[in-house]
């Protein structure tokens, strides 16, 4: 039962987290509402982790890191570099994931983020029309939506972890 009501939690957190990469991508804009609903269904889904495996190593761990990710990305945002919603996203990505699933994540969102990297500097890569001219206008207001990279590798994080959970292992050959 706590099993089933920690996986319903992060599979709440991914609709939300769609929300944010829209919101992010046309607006450049990730409201407080939106990071604290996720740091909420993130503790709660730890939380119940935690009781059902009897350790609170992983909920340790994600505290850590998103502290840690909190620190380190803090003065690239008071050098302008990343948006404030960008880092408060950060550092609350870790309790959505919880920390054994972090490298996951963390290879995800370099990839991701090389890609949208890319797609901002060189929009001729893309198909002509209304996308191409919007990311042209993002490219000259030299700002990157790093939401976004952030919420689908948040998404297919959790979607991963969904997986491997409910799929059955197999038992030892005999």
């Amino acid at each position: 039962m706590l099993l089933a009501a920690s996986l319903l939690l992060k599979a709440l957190a991914i609709p939300l987290l769609a929300r944010i990469a829209w919101l992010d991508f046309t607006t450049q804009k990730i409201s407080n509402q939106n990071v604290l609903l996720l740091l909420c269904l993130g503790l709660g889904s730890l939380q119940l982790l935690s009781v059902l495996a009897g350790s609170w190593w992983d909920m340790g761990l994600s505290a850590l890191a998103g502290l840690v990710l909190f620190i380190v990305l803090f003065p690239f945002w008071a050098l302008r570099k990343v948006g404030a919603g960008d880092v408060k996203l950060m550092a609350v990505v870790p309790f959505l994931t919880g920390g054994s699933s972090l490298v996951v994540f963390s290879v995800l969102l370099l990839v991701l983020a090389l890609a949208t990297a890319l797609i901002v500097k060189n929009p001729f890569m893309l198909p002509a029309g209304t996308f191409r001219l919007y990311v042209q206008h993002l490219d000259r207001k030299g700002v990157v939506p790093f939401g976004v990279p952030i919420s689908i590798a948040a998404i297919c994080t959790i979607v991963f972890l969904i997986y491997i959970t409910l799929m059955p292992h197999p038992g030892p050959a005999i």
